[in-house]
């Protein structure tokens, strides 16, 4: 359990640690250029909208989990087709620490996360070889909770790197604003209606 903690942790340094991604261009599937921090062991990715079509042709063959924060949901919004919100890291219960390099309260790993994740599987009636679609918001958290899902055996880990918000625009007057790409940006159904099944609640 110590080396499981200690393992979390790591994730979350590095998380982190992590700069921004470059912008990445809507629909591209040119996985080979994709930015370090959006690369996953299991080399599997999507689009937002080959991610809504997989799910939509066997939407009970093909789990889609939410792996943002909480808040995230909540304020953001959630996409309509997600099976469950699973959150990869979390913010403290009391928001006090501040990250300097993400300008953002610090995230810490969430020690719940595979297990929910099988729990929520075993609700879907998925083994672990079955296909799971994860969704951040701009492809950095999916990748780490892609690769730690392959750790824990699972085998058809798809990771969106455009996320459900998108990259940053570098320049022009939406510069810093989250516009390039995204399963918002792409149309895809979503909405600010949370179901209370679908989302978390630490356990």
């Amino acid at each position: 359990m110590k080396s499981m903690k200690f393992a979390l942790a790591g994730l979350a340094l590095a998380f982190s640690a992590s700069t921004f991604a470059a912008d990445w261009a809507p629909g591209s599937t040119n996985w080979s250029t994709l930015p370090e921090i959006k690369v996953t062991k299991l080399s599997l990715y999507l689009t937002p909208k080959q991610a809504y079509d997989m799910k939509s042709a066997e939407p009970k063959g093909v789990a889609l989990f939410d792996v943002r924060t909480r808040a995230e949901a909540m304020y953001v919004g959630m996409a309509s087709t997600v099976d469950a919100l699973v959150p990869f890291v979390e913010h403290q219960e009391i928001m006090s620490d501040w990250d300097e390099k993400r300008t953002m309260y610090r995230l810490e790993p969430n020690q719940d996360f595979v297990p929910e994740i099988e729990r929520r599987m075993g609700e879907l009636g998925l083994a672990k070889d079955a296909p799971v679609i994860l969704l951040c918001r701009s492809g950095d958290r999916s990748s780490r909770a892609a690769d730690r899902l392959k750790a824990a055996g699972f085998t058809k880990v798809y990771s969106v790197p455009e996320g459900f918000e998108g990259d940053r625009a570098g320049d022009g007057p939406k510069k810093g604003q989250r516009v390039v790409n995204g399963w918002k940006n792409a149309d895809l159904p979503w909405s600010y209606r949370l179901e209370k099944a679908r989302m978390y609640f630490p356990r």
